[in-house]
C-alpha cells in the first residue's frame, strides 16, 4: 500500500484534517509509510506525537490501534492471552474420556485466542495504524517484546507458531523522553522529535482551530503562553491546553488577557496548584509584563 504520494501530499492532507505538520514532519511521516519503517516520535507532553498517528490513520482511510504503555504493561496486555474461563469450559464439556493431546488440540486454537494491541494490528488484513504510545513509561523488558514486531512484523505464539503480518502495519512509537529508549529499538526505527511550536506557528495552529479569534488576543494568549513555557512548572502547557485557554477566553468574552483575565482562567491551562502561584507570581513582575502585548497591538 502507498501510503503517501509525497511528503507534500503528508503536508496536505494533514492540513485538511486541521493539523498542521512542518517540513521534518511530513518528510519523515512519509518515509515511515515508503520504507515501511517504524516512526518514533519525541518530544514534551503535549506538542501533537499522538495526534500525527491519529491523523495519519484518518488521512489513510486506515484503522488506528493504540497500545496505550504504561508501568507494568505485560505481554498479556500488550500481545495476546488465552481465554482460560472458555478453555476450562472446553474441558468440562469434552468429559474425562478425550486424551490430552485432543483437549489440547482443541483449546489452543483462534476461538480461544484474545488479541491484543500488538498481535490485533498484525493480523489485519485492511491498512493499519499501529500507535504504541508513551513507550517510555513502559519496563525496559517490554522493549524486547516489541523488537519482534518492529523487526519482522511477526509474533511467535507458542501453541500456534509464528504469525507473520499480511499487510505491514503503520507503526508510531511516541516517547515523551522520561527515559531513555534500547539502541536496539531506535536503530528500528525512523526518528522525529516534536517540540512546541514557535509564536508565529502557534499562532497558526490557533487560528486553524478558532478562524474568528481577533489577532491581538492570539498573541496575547501565544506570548503568555510561551512565558509559561520558560518556567520551571511540574507541567508546561500542551498545544492543546493553548486551544482551551482560547475557546475559554472567548466563551466569557475577554478580549484582552490582563493578569486579571488570567487568573480567572488559569485553570484552562495549569493543573497545579504550584504552578498556578508560580506564574501568577511571574506574570505580575513589571518587566515580564511590560513585554507582553497589549490589546491593541
Amino acid at each position: 500500500m502507498t501510503w503517501f504520494a509525497s511528503p507534500d501530499d503528508v503536508g496536505t492532507r494533514l492540513r485538511a484534517l486541521g493539523y498542521l505538520p512542518d517540513a521534518a514532519t511530513s518528510t519523515t511521516a512519509f518515509l515511515a509509510g515508503e520504507l515501511e519503517k517504524p516512526l518514533l516520535i519525541e518530544g514534551p507532553a503535549g506538542v501533537g506525537k499522538t495526534q500525527l498517528a491519529k491523523v495519519v490513520a484518518a488521512a489513510a482511510g486506515a484503522e488506528l490501534v493504540r497500545l496505550q504503555c504504561y508501568e507494568g504493561l505485560d505481554e498479556a496486555r500488550a500481545l495476546y492471552e488465552w481465554n482460560y474461563r472458555k478453555q476450562l469450559l472446553r474441558i468440562q464439556a469434552s468429559g474425562s474420556d478425550q486424551a490430552w493431546s485432543e483437549t489440547h488440540d482443541d483449546i489452543f486454537t483462534d476461538e480461544f485466542l484474545l488479541t491484543r494491541p500488538l498481535l490485533t494490528a498484525i493480523r489485519r488484513s485492511g491498512p493499519t495504524v499501529l500507535l504504541i504510545d508513551e513507550v517510555d513509561k513502559t519496563d525496559v523488558e517490554v522493549e524486547g517484546l516489541l523488537l519482534e514486531v518492529l523487526s519482522d512484523f511477526q509474533v511467535t505464539i507458542p501453541e500456534l507458531g509464528t504469525l507473520t503480518a499480511v499487510r505491514r502495519p503503520y507503526v508510531v512509537l511516541t516517547s515523551n523522553a522520561t527515559r531513555e529508549l534500547s539502541e536496539a529499538v531506535k536503530r528500528r526505527c525512523l526518528y522525529l522529535h516534536i517540540d512546541y511550536p514557535d509564536a508565529e506557528r502557534e499562532r497558526e495552529i490557533l487560528l486553524s482551530h478558532l478562524p474568528d479569534l481577533e489577532m491581538a488576543l492570539t498573541g496575547q494568549v501565544v506570548a503568555v503562553i510561551a512565558e509559561l513555557r520558560q518556567l520551571e512548572l511540574k507541567k508546561s502547557p500542551s498545544i492543546a491546553e493553548t486551544i482551551d485557554w482560547a475557546r475559554t477566553l472567548v466563551a466569557l468574552q475577554i478580549e484582552t488577557l490582563d493578569l486579571e483575565a488570567v487568573s480567572r482562567t488559569l485553570g484552562a491551562v495549569l493543573k497545579h496548584a504550584s504552578d498556578h502561584d508560580k506564574a501568577l507570581r511571574e506574570l505580575a513582575k513589571p518587566a515580564l509584563r511590560q513585554r507582553l502585548p497589549t490589546a491593541g497591538q
